[in-house]
């Protein structure tokens, strides 16, 4: 159990990867905070994978208040000892360059980019004050490595989170904390309805072409699945990950090479 002892914090962890992290670090031994903007569904994740070790808390990564009060619960049923957090919330979107929304830029920075650097500043205060380190680990995307016709919003988010992992990353490690970041390529799960829907609007597409087509596109084979992140993010959060820093580790079946 490489985690045992430790405690996680997991945003958008309600359901998909996080789910699947959250699942992981208990099997690890970890007990886990799941975050997530809607708590009604944490706490059944948390009810369903691990009552006394999981604990949901709501938490809208977009407002800095109510992360505070997300930790702040957390550390008044026992889970303020922060050792791990993964930054797991986000949102996708995408549009022709011509027809991008304000609206639609503003929200998925908002949780992409915002709600990546202000979680990751709030836990870290913490750690830094515990005096005892932690690790961070940030989702990246392929999508950040390289610019895509629809998805340029989408895509400039999660460039931005490979560059403030960078930057945390060296700045924090003088207190121990080792900040890194995973990047999949196409996970399957719930969430690529509204991803093959974009697809299908703009690019003419028949519901559920896109999906066929990218998986197909994989080298391994297929699109991966949420299970297929969690041996990185155990990894990188174990003492084994101790002299990495401001890395991005690609995680995706051989569809970037950097």
């Amino acid at each position: 159990m490489q985690l045992a002892g430790k405690t996680a914090l997991i945003t958008g962890a309600a359901r998909g990867i996080g789910r699947a992290f959250a699942a992981a670090y208990l099997n690890e031994g970890a007990r886990v905070i799941i975050a997530d903007i809607d708590y009604e569904r944490a706490a059944r994740t948390a009810k369903d994978l691990d009552p006394k070790n999981a604990l949901a808390v709501g938490m809208d990564v977009t407002d800095r208040t109510s992360i505070d009060a997300a930790l702040s619960e957390a550390d008044r049923h026992g889970f303020g000892d922060i050792d791990i957090l993964i930054n797991n919330a986000a949102l996708f979107t995408a549009a022709p360059i011509i027809e991008i929304e304000e609206a639609d830029f503003a929200r998925c920075f908002d949780v992409n980019v915002k709600g990546t650097l202000f979680t990751m500043q709030a836990v870290a205060k913490q750690m830094i004050a515990r005096g005892q380190g932690g690790k961070i680990i940030n989702m990246a995307s392929q999508a950040g490595r390289r610019g895509e016709p629809l998805v340029a919003v989408y895509c400039a988010t999660k460039a931005a989170v490979i560059s403030l992992t960078q930057s945390a990353g060296l700045d924090l490690i003088k207190h121990g904390i080792n900040v890194n970041a995973i990047s999949p390529g196409v996970v399957d799960g719930e969430h690529w309805d509204g991803v093959d829907a974009f697809f299908a609007k703009y690019e003419n597409k028949a519901p559920g072409q896109k999906k066929r087509e990218v998986g197909a596109g994989v080298p391994f084979g297929r699109m991966g699945t949420p299970e297929d992140l969690t041996g990185m993010a155990i990894f990188l959060a174990s003492d084994a990950a101790r002299y990495i820093v401001a890395q991005t580790y690609n995680v995706d079946g051989g569809q970037w090479m950097n």
